[in-house]
């Protein structure tokens, strides 16, 4: 589109200009007012002086939208220079830093605007959020935390029909929709973000009888033990009935009222046998292989064995009759108290989050350190009568708990999560086929975690305050099944030692791709190269000697992940750049870029930072902080799984995008004004909000 049609040709369209008023920074904020006020220019002066601004500031947004925030900010820059008082220039050019990692100078500009009175709360919580994730980039992020309930599902509608009896687990998937055991109905229901009821399960058969707890196992199938039942019951991952194992006694292979159970890292299962007062073990198929937690010399025998949690080789276990928890090894032997009688009234559910054990206790949860067994209060359901019996967290960042005395499903929140809201971001808008308009829209929560599973019904978008119309949810990036994948090759002369495992790593990666998505190869040397770009298909036939980057004892890593990234901001939602090297780096591998801005560009764009070792050991302080500061991690090249997982836990990183549509009712102007869009998007007691705006195409 061509930009210099924009140009004022002669003086009566100037005048015209003036007088109409359909200049974007007339409309914004004033400033025609404030200089007439001021008497410091003449009209004509004054027009040409917005008129140069706000073609810039017109090819700003463009380029923008894009994706090519450099050159926005060159654009935003020169609409200043015109009219350096104008507020909404400067609430761009903060935007455009933003996204280009540069987030110091992205606070100054809003904040300056804030200060002028530009923006209002919207621009004022958004200057908090960017700073407190600033203030915690280098913080403990692991830590328990308080929660707050920021909204329930009740077991009953608003018309008081029953959706659920006596919820008693409950386990989150990855899209935001979560399995319910109801063990007064004797179902297994699926819900959605919202709580409404997507499917229903009766079991298999004669049904369900009791069921108690829902866990999901390594392969992906669902666990489900029938505490009337006295058996294990197994379905898909999708809830279709595989088989069930386990009887009624006391032998090997019994169960009298299974309640809790956990997984350890070789898939066998540890289920807590209420009524044998032991710890029954199977193996992944569901065969008995022995049971512990009898009575023996150094230990006095569990007595209602109830929470169970696997840790690495550790087993814990909760008694309710004693209000202990006892730690075991993953063999059955007895290694002592991790908290002593009467530490809990009657405990529950027991789950492992971290190095931490998430447990109910009558109305609270708490957090227990599985190295010291010290507590932590993490929430409380009040005075009244309630009977927690699980607490898992989901993918969104809430926890989710059962009250099996009041009927409902509480979603607990962080206090700073409901205080101050979503933080919402209108990060494209496509103008091409105007009257129809097409928002790309990024949710978070506080703490940068991507909310994921909103439905139409989550959003509401206006123009200038008024509902659009034709609004639809046309795509949710959570729901993808590929990534777009950016395999930076170390190109250092340590790495290259590594040939046979780098072509090894590549071919393996790109198989797992299963063809889905774009490869890209980069190699990073003292000046980095794009080495190729296609379907994965292309990665398979990688050989080392190949590239057209020599290697070098000094390489640019900074550059390299910053044209990566550039790359991958109009990629797939799902992206990642794996970077497969020796873990170590050279001397001035950071020397144009600092760490904090990169992983600021990074996580402003959705992107995430894998480091592949070829060798086994510990990186660099460098990559250690890509990956403990972006969404990734850290793998091993000859890891026993295999490097298909690796691929699969990119794909599984949230992915809180959103596509959104709607018919516009404004004016244009030919393509020449400046439209405002506004976006809610709001989850039971929590919202946020965004406003932006776009030009549609010049007529």
């Amino acid at each position: 589109m061509k930009i210099e049609k924009r140009i004022i040709k002669n003086a009566t369209t100037a005048i015209l200009f003036f007088v109409t008023g359909f200049s974007v920074f007339a409309q914004q904020s004033g400033a025609f007012e404030s200089e007439e006020a001021n008497s410091r220019s003449s009209i004509g002066a004054r027009t040409a002086a917005s008129g140069l601004a706000e073609q810039e500031f017109r090819r700003g947004v463009q380029a923008y939208y894009r994706g090519a925030f450099n050159d926005s900010i060159l654009q935003f820059e020169k609409a200043l220079s015109y009219l350096p008082e104008e507020m909404i220039i400067l609430d761009w050019l903060g935007k455009a830093y933003y996204r280009s990692g540069i987030e110091g100078a992205a606070l100054e500009h809003w904040q300056y605007a804030s200060n002028e009175g530009y923006g209002g709360l919207l621009l004022q919580n958004r200057i908090e959020i960017v700073r407190d994730r600033r203030l915690l980039a280098g913080g403990a992020l692991d830590k328990p935390v308080r929660y707050t309930e920021s909204g329930s599902y009740n077991g009953k509608n608003e018309e008081g029909n029953l959706v659920f009896s006596q919820p008693v687990s409950v386990l989150p998937n990855n899209d935001g929709t979560v399995w319910l055991l109801s063990y007064g109905s004797n179902e297994l229901l699926k819900m959605d973000l919202n709580g409404l009821v997507i499917d229903r399960n009766g079991g298999y058969f004669n049904g369900f009888d009791r069921p108690m707890d829902l866990i999901r196992l390594h392969n992906g199938n669902l666990l489900v033990s029938e505490f009337a039942g006295d058996r294990i019951s197994m379905f898909t991952s999708k809830g279709a009935f595989v088989k069930s194992f386990g009887k009624k006694g006391g032998a090997l292979g019994g169960m009298v009222g299974p309640q809790y159970m956990a997984e350890d890292s070789d898939g066998n299962i540890y289920v807590s046998d209420f009524g044998n007062s032991r710890v029954d073990v199977f193996d992944s198929e569901g065969n008995p292989l022995f049971f512990f937690g009898k009575k023996s010399d150094d230990f006095a025998g569990l007595k209602g064995p109830t929470g169970i949690a696997v840790y690495e080789n550790s087993v814990f276990v909760a008694d309710c009759l004693t209000g202990a928890v006892h730690r075991f090894d993953v063999s059955g032997n007895y290694l002592g108290l991790l908290c002593k009688n009467k530490t809990f009234k009657k405990p529950e559910a027991m789950k492992r989050w971290g190095k931490y054990l998430v447990i109910c206790d009558t109305n609270k949860v708490y957090s227990i350190d599985t190295d010291t067994g010290s507590l932590f209060e993490n929430l409380s359901s009040g005075n009244a009568p309630s009977r927690l019996t699980s607490a898992v967290p989901d993918i969104n960042g809430n926890i989710l708990v059962t009250d099996f005395s009041s009927n409902e499903i509480y979603v607990m929140a962080k206090l700073s999560e409901v205080v101050g809201g979503l933080f919402v971001q209108i990060e494209r808008v496509i103008s091409d086929s105007f009257p129809k308009v097409t928002l790309e829209v990024k949710v978070e929560n506080r703490s940068r975690q991507s909310i994921v599973g909103l439905k139409e019904n989550n959003f509401f978008i206006t123009e200038n305050k008024s509902p659009v119309m034709d609004y639809k949810l046309e795509g949710s990036a959570y729901v993808n099944d590929y990534a777009d994948i950016t395999l930076l090759i170390d190109r250092s002369v340590s790495s290259s030692r590594y040939e046979e495992s780098m072509e090894n790593a590549v071919k393996e990666i790109s198989a797992a791709m299963n063809n889905k998505g774009t490869l890209r190869i980069v190699s990073a040397g003292t000046v980095p190269l794009i080495e190729y770009e296609g379907a994965p298909e292309g990665g398979i036939n990688f050989k080392l000697k190949n590239l057209k980057n020599p290697a070098s004892s000094n390489v640019a890593l900074d550059v390299a992940v910053r044209m990566c990234s550039n790359a991958l901001i109009n990629a797939a939602k799902k992206c990642a750049i794996v970077y497969i090297g020796d873990g170590k780096v050279s001397q001035l591998a950071f020397s144009k870029y600092g760490l904090s801005d990169l992983t600021a560009y990074l996580n402003n764009n959705s992107i995430g930072f894998v480091n592949l070792l070829l060798a086994q050991g510990t990186a660099d302080s460098e990559l250690n902080y890509l990956c403990d500061h972006t969404e990734g991690g850290e793998y091993y090249v000859y890891r026993d799984t295999g490097l298909s997982g690796m691929i699969s836990d990119i794909i599984d990183i949230p992915a809180g995008s959103y596509i959104l549509s709607y018919t516009s009712s404004l004016g244009t102007d030919f393509g020449q004004r400046y439209l405002p869009v506004e976006l809610e998007a709001f989850i039971m007691n929590r919202s946020g909000r965004d406003e932006t705006g776009y030009f549609a195409p010049l007529q």
